[in-house]
């Protein structure tokens, strides 16, 4: 059997990069942990993406994939934030894969934004087996804005995931109005401008409230989102809510007043609600 993970590369950060990330997200993320940022095959594609795991190896973890936001390169996920955020999620007893996308970061293929690109979440599934920390048969998955959309599409194939959480994620690309600069920026970029062939097609492949009954009813949701943010819009994860309740699918919806897309004030809260989100679900 050919091995899905080609390459695996200890991150390369300077001491005061160390001494920032112990600051700002505490010193068990360094000590206890470890991020690696690793090449594996995605339909024939060479991917970059970023592992962590906690380095107790007395016994295995349960499995979280975590999709990042932004499209191509404006979004990736650099080896100081790799470092703070998924060491965090490993701290609290979890394996972490976070894929970077097809033709970002240095990998090969094109960013399709929900196109044959979420299999490159889907192929990390039986890449797990390769690390022996996990346990392949607890599996979540997590999504910020972009990343919030890609997890969506991801239950619409597969009842695998115990457990979801998405962060401000697109529920809907509203690709005709003009709400959200920064969606027409977003969208533009991968798809063209609206009167391109197959624009008004991808559009409606990507927006999850089209199709929200094909999303698994065998995966709780937390959707959490902030009512100021004005990149993803607060009626993406409202809209998204009342299909959610109409074919009955398991999900809790937290709207933090206040808060923008980054939800920079809500960090705390936003942890503690990730954390029990997962703990329920994954132990």
């Amino acid at each position: 059997m050919n091995e899905l993970i080609l390459k695996r590369e200890n991150l390369t950060l300077t001491e005061s990069q160390i001494k920032m990330i112990k600051s700002g997200w505490g010193d068990e993320e360094i000590e206890s942990t470890t991020v690696e940022k690793i090449t594996y095959n995605s339909d024939g594609l060479k991917v970059k993406a970023y592992l962590a795991y906690p380095n107790d190896k007395s016994q295995k973890y349960p499995c979280v994939i975590w999709c990042r936001g932004g499209i191509g390169q404006a979004g990736v996920i650099d080896q100081f934030n790799a470092q703070g955020m998924f060491a965090q999620l490993a701290s609290w007893g979890f394996v972490v894969f976070a894929p970077q996308y097809r033709g970002n970061d240095g990998g090969e293929g094109v960013d399709e934004f929900g196109g044959g690109d979420l299999n490159d979440i889907l192929n990390l599934i039986p890449l797990a087996e390769e690390v022996p920390q996990a346990d392949t048969s607890r599996w979540g998955i997590e999504g910020w804005s972009r990343g919030g959309m890609m997890t969506y599409l991801a239950l619409t194939k597969t009842n695998l995931f115990k457990a979801a959480i998405v962060t401000g994620g697109i529920a809907n690309l509203r690709c005709n109005a003009e709400e959200s600069t920064f969606m027409k920026i977003l969208y533009e970029s991968i798809m063209g401008k609206k009167d391109s062939v197959g624009f008004n097609e991808k559009c409606q492949s990507r927006s999850i409230v089209n199709f929200a009954e094909k999303i698994t009813k065998e995966t709780p949701i937390l959707i959490i989102h902030g009512t100021d943010d004005n990149r993803v819009l607060p009626h993406d994860s409202l809209d998204l809510s009342y299909k959610l309740l109409e074919n009955k699918n398991p999900f809790r919806l937290v709207m933090l007043e206040g808060g923008d897309h980054f939800l920079k004030n809500h960090r705390v809260e936003v942890d503690r609600l990730r954390k029990n989100w997962f703990n329920k679900y994954l132990y």
